[in-house]
């Protein structure tokens, strides 16, 4: 049997994005019903860049650049509309998503703690379920939109097409329709690791002096990030250890949030998707 590609994907609009180390590709339906297609090769990396703890950060910046980059293409290709995505704008909305991450996951929950209570393990715990409650609201507010219950589909038609091909299962539309819409990688799994393995941290690394406090909030996010991806690949490992099922719960269960139903024509999309990523590796 042959050995299963590490494959990682996410939505796009009206589409799918699926890459493997090597390349990149992304399929969307236009208005028409069209399906385009994107590939892309990826730059090979350094060796440096595929260290335990190192790999995770850089990992998740590339997923940021690249998810970026396939939204503003998946919309232009719905839309019709060619437009070049310059490095200035790319790293504008970086910035301006990492500032809304940091000051409505980091800053607001900080000072909601500090209301009720001033310091101690007490003071890290309830910040660290304010974060985790936020985040909930957040993800449950977004989904009423229209935009982003199509977004949630397309997510679950990626989780779908990727579960048939981890399981040995032809890789056709009427196939991976059978599977679920959850998958222990997703990211969604990934961010609640995030926000449980900070609590941790943050109870250990703690200092009297309040702005200090925030400010190691932020700094540690690079380390949060790395042992939360580590700790991802080793549950995908161990996914049928009763101990990594329980750990993994919750995100498996906000994923039922985060991922819908998608209907044959998302599922189609997914799986198109994936084959071209997958035969690009065998033309590498």
């Amino acid at each position: 049997m042959a050995k299963k590609l590490n494959v990682g994907g996410q939505a796009v609009i009206e589409g799918v994005m699926m890459k493997t180390d090597n390349n990149l590709a992304i399929c969307v339906r236009n208005e028409k019903g069209k399906i385009i297609t994107k590939k892309d090769k990826l730059k090979k990396k350094n060796k440096f860049f595929k260290l335990p703890f190192i790999r995770g950060i850089l990992n998740l910046i590339e997923m940021m650049v690249l998810g970026i980059k396939g939204l503003i293409w998946s919309g232009n290709q719905v839309m019709e509309e060619e437009e070049e995505f310059t490095v200035k704008e790319l790293v504008f909305v970086l910035t301006t998503s990492m500032l809304f991450v940091v000051g409505f996951f980091i800053v607001l929950p900080y000072y909601l703690t500090k209301l009720v209570v001033d310091k101690g393990f007490l003071f890290n715990l309830i910040d660290g379920a304010i974060r985790i409650l936020v985040f909930i609201a957040y993800i449950l507010i977004i989904s009423l939109m229209d935009d982003v219950r199509r977004l949630f589909q397309n997510h679950g038609a990626e989780h779908k097409a990727v579960n048939c091909y981890e399981s040995d299962k032809p890789l056709t539309v009427q196939n991976a329709k059978k599977f679920s819409t959850l998958h222990i990688r997703c990211g969604t799994s990934f961010i609640i690791i995030v926000l449980i393995i900070a609590i941790v941290i943050f109870s250990v690394i703690t200092t009297e002096i309040w702005w200090m406090n925030l400010l190691l909030r932020v700094l540690l996010i690079p380390v949060i990030a790395s042992v939360s991806y580590e700790l991802l690949k080793l549950s995908a490992k161990h996914e049928k250890n009763i101990i990594v099922r329980a750990l993994t719960a919750p995100g498996i269960w906000l994923q039922k949030i985060t991922t819908r139903k998608p209907d044959t024509k998302q599922v189609e999309v997914a799986v198109r998707v994936l084959k071209t990523v997958l035969q690009m590796e065998k033309l590498k």
